[in-house]
């Protein structure tokens, strides 16, 4: 099904403003103006090396990490410019508020409910079994308590890959963020696994901002609300998904919805 067009709002949970993005003297990302709104899913779509993980890793500031990366202009989540925070404590807290999901699932070599637990045993001290029904929640919100109810205390390594990451999403609401991005979260699963998880980010939207990237045009056009199409590091359109898909603008968009390149 078709994203059809949602409720119009002008309050914005993110706002990139003039964004450029450089690894060392090569530069990934021009020009990059777009408002994501809130409880909306924003998809990124584009041809590969066209800018759209470096992008996403750019919200929670993960391309810190990387040698030679720097970026210009602004990227405000709520209101405040991430690229304003200047210490470890701030841009731990950005991180806090911020779930990611990658490509590939990376539960950690331990029981399901040991990987629950992680991320508020590393945030708050002494944090333990009083967020043990917490975590059944997430379990749940991520439609996998059902499937693994009994298994809580074995290894989640035993968990195919579509439970592994629906696992790690489940982690990942733990610390109740505001924002969550996905980086090709369904590339190596299987159709049903896919739509497991399709389903539940469309109910996860209720409570938080969705940014995902992906190469599934037909993904992007059953769950997104908007669209940003990527090539060459520029954004050529965004809007509207149905009418981006629909409607496309520009000869290149259509090009690429129709497999043409």
């Amino acid at each position: 099904m078709n994203a059809v067009e949602p409720e119009r709002t002008d309050e914005m949970m993110i706002r990139m403003k003039n964004v450029a993005c450089y690894y060392s003297d090569n530069e990934a990302l021009a020009e990059v103006n777009l408002d994501v709104p809130k409880n909306c899913i924003y998809a990124f779509i584009g041809p590969s090396g066209c800018g759209k993980t470096t992008l996403l890793r750019s919200v929670n500031r993960m391309n810190d990490l990387i040698r030679g990366f720097r970026l210009t202009g602004s990227i405000e989540i709520g209101g405040e410019n991430v690229y304003a925070l200047n210490t470890p404590k701030q841009i731990k807290a950005l991180r806090k508020s911020i779930g990611m999901i990658f490509q590939q699932p990376n539960p950690l070599p331990a029981s399901i409910m040991k990987n629950m637990l992680m991320p508020v045993r590393e945030h708050y001290h002494g944090a333990g079994d009083r967020f043990r029904d917490a975590a059944v929640e997430k379990l749940k919100t991520a439609a996998l308590y059902e499937e693994i109810q009994t298994r809580l205390n074995k290894t989640a390594m035993s968990l195919s890959g579509g439970q592994q990451q629906r696992l790690c999403i489940a982690r990942a609401l733990m610390l109740e963020p505001e924002v969550m991005l996905f980086d090709e979260p369904c590339s190596a699963l299987d159709p049903i696994a896919t739509y497991k998880i399709e389903d539940m980010l469309v109910e996860l939207k209720k409570v938080c901002t969705i940014v995902i990237v992906t190469h599934n045009m037909e993904q992007a056009k059953r769950i997104s609300d908007y669209t940003a199409f990527f090539y060459q590091g520029k954004i050529v359109e965004a809007g509207n998904t149905y009418d981006l898909f629909n409607q496309p603008k520009t000869e290149l968009l259509n090009n690429y919805i129709t497999g043409k390149f």
